[in-house]
């Protein structure tokens, strides 16, 4: 090893297995145009903002709920939006990063 070249960490390591995995595998790797960048950039805000309202209105939900079970369907409910609003800003996002 030379004086100019510092020890890899294990991320930079495991990168390098990784795109050398992909290389070898045929997959591409390419870079997100700036309007990517600003469509995905966009998609974050505005499912972020829908997480952070659903979010509000949970805890709102939670205050007014005494009931036990009422409290577990609450949480059940709030685990599947929150489920469903991350899954359609991940599929949104790679939609993006494909066009």
């Amino acid at each position: 090893m030379s004086v100019d070249e510092a020890p890899k960490s294990a991320y930079e390591l495991a990168m390098e297995r990784l795109r050398r995995k992909d290389r070898e595998e045929g997959i591409e790797e390419r870079a997100v145009s700036e309007e990517q960048k600003a469509a995905i950039a966009e998609l974050r805000r505005v499912y972020e903002a829908k997480l952070a309202e659903r979010e509000i209105l949970h805890r709102a939900n939670l205050r007014k709920a005494a009931d036990p079970a009422a409290l577990e369907i609450l949480e059940e409910e709030y685990r599947r939006d929150r489920e469903r609003l991350t899954s359609e800003r991940d599929r949104k996002i790679e939609q993006a990063r494909k066009a």
